[in-house]
């Protein structure tokens, strides 16, 4: 059974083997998701890339956000068979010969640049590395919200995915299933495993069944509150660890 990973290297290790599996069974539009305070996107990126170059070289496309950021990790990363852009460069324009797309940290800022340039790459692969897509406060919230995941956000398959909770996290690797799992002294015990995103109330029963207690609600991309004490001291080392 896979475990949850011990440190970073091992998160990006998994993150690897999760998306090419994914590929290779068909899927096009994956994200992979740490969501951890604090990482240092570029080095991570640096990590995944040869998961992809190694088999599309110079027919795979990196973009970042911004020009200043390609301009950073051209810099740092030197020579790379692949090209490296911000996503509204003019070189970095979208070429027939391209075979897949990574877009590293997008966030909500640019989700309607992303959109478009996903249906302009039509059925190639896409890969969203770290996406903050999720900022209500600037895609906004209600009708135009929703339209947005429906049409957009809801069509990526997280295909890695790791989340922390005050004691516990929620985890996917794929194939495998969604996962949560639960501080259990020095260690973490797998205590659920269901074939969609555990969120909201399901969540809550989950946790509050595995502690025999009540958690407070939380809205989701919040922090469901267990009501125990001791659960904070092990986990803050591990995502400490994670996050270095």
């Amino acid at each position: 059974m896979l475990e949850l990973p011990k440190d970073i290297d091992e998160a990006i290790a998994q993150s690897r083997q999760a998306t090419l599996a994914a590929l290779a069974d068909g899927l096009r539009r994956l994200q992979i998701e740490l969501l951890f305070p604090e990482l240092k996107v570029q080095p991570i990126a640096q990590k995944f890339i040869p998961a992809l170059a190694d088999t599309y070289a110079e027919r795979l496309k990196v973009y970042f956000p911004d020009a200043g950021a390609a301009a950073l990790a051209r810099r740092d990363w030197g020579e790379t068979p692949y090209v490296v852009r911000g996503m509204g460069e003019i070189k970095g324009k979208m070429q027939p010969e391209d075979e897949i797309f990574l877009f590293v940290e997008p966030s909500s800022v640019e989700v309607t640049q992303l959109e478009q340039m996903c249906q302009e790459a039509g059925a190639r692969p896409v890969v969203l590395l770290l996406p903050r897509l999720e900022n209500v406060a600037t895609i906004g919230i209600g009708y135009a919200g929703r339209q947005l995941r429906e049409r957009f956000l809801n069509t990526f398959e997280s295909c890695y995915y790791i989340r922390p909770l005050e004691g516990a996290a929620i985890f996917r690797c794929y194939p495998s299933p969604w996962q949560v799992w639960l501080e259990k002294g020095d260690t973490y015990e797998l205590i659920s495993e269901t074939p969609s995103k555990p969120m909201g109330d399901a969540l809550e029963q989950i946790l509050a069944k595995a502690i025999g207690g009540k958690i407070d609600t939380a809205a989701e991309g919040q922090k469901p509150q267990l009501k125990r004490r001791g659960f904070l001291s092990g986990l803050k080392s591990f995502f400490r660890a994670l996050s270095q």
